[in-house]
């Protein structure tokens, strides 16, 4: 299976993207998987938070899998998986309880995205990450950009998406991207989450609601939504998919 799911005794679920051997890349079945935690976060009143992370200890997430979404060239076929990929990012972020991206090991382009529609981000140290969409002639394709906007100063946003470059840890932490990093395995994360995860969810729910009432979430799906389509028109220019025929023809 593509993806795992596992809810502890302290009320956390864990999502995994388990594809180690594509480096945790998205496809169709875990974004199937995604919705589904979602869905359960939402819905279960025992679950406190939601962990997103990746198996193995090398990759968090690669972004989407250029192997399986390279066959869509026009711009509709773009928008249908980037349109699909960015609704289930627009409710994360918007969930009404905590999201934690637990970084484990490197994040480039969507896994960025990803990790930037959570509240939290808690990574490992020494791992690197990046927002390298403009390497592919391609903006943010999941509504990424709009959430990192809300997360962090401009300034800092900027840099990360224009420069399309990969950053320390430390260095994402200075920018306030990353909330906290460590050394260990994961098995911190739920010591680090205690303080949350005793309240009454119903308090934790409130707390979330007066962040979605700062952010005005109509107006930010709408941002993500313009977002996409910019990132689907570009995907249909030769200029990408001459792009990613050199990337895959070197891997």
């Amino acid at each position: 299976m593509d993806y795992l799911l596992h809810k502890s005794d302290t009320g956390i679920l864990t999502f995994s993207i388990n594809r180690v051997n594509k480096r945790n890349a998205v496809n169709y079945e875990v974004m199937s998987g995604l919705k589904r935690a979602i869905a359960q976060t939402r819905l279960d009143e025992e679950i406190k938070a939601l962990v997103i992370t990746g198996a193995g200890n090398h990759a968090f997430c690669s972004g989407g899998d250029l192997s399986e979404f390279h066959g869509l060239k026009t711009e509709e076929q773009a928008w249908e998986m980037l349109n699909r990929m960015g609704e289930l990012l627009y409710e994360i972020a918007t969930l009404p309880k905590p999201t934690i991206a637990w970084i484990n090991g490197v994040a480039i382009g969507g896994g960025c995205e990803i990790a930037a529609a959570c509240d939290f981000r808690i990574s490992k140290k020494g791992v690197k990450m990046g927002f390298v969409q403009g390497n592919l002639a391609i903006t943010t394709g999941w509504g990424g950009a709009s959430l990192l906007y809300e997360r962090i100063l401009p300034s800092h946003a900027m840099r990360l998406l224009m420069t399309a470059d990969l950053y320390d840890v430390e260095e994402l932490y200075q920018m306030k991207f990353i909330d906290h990093f460590i050394n260990g395995d994961g098995s911190e994360i739920d010591h680090y989450l205690h303080s949350i995860t005793t309240k009454n969810v119903h308090v934790i729910k409130a707390y979330k609601q007066s962040l979605l009432n700062k952010w005005n979430i109509s107006n930010l799906h709408e941002k993500m939504m313009k977002e996409i389509r910019s990132c689907a028109i570009l995907w249909a220019k030769e200029e990408h998919h001459e792009a990613v025929d050199r990337f895959l023809n070197k891997k």
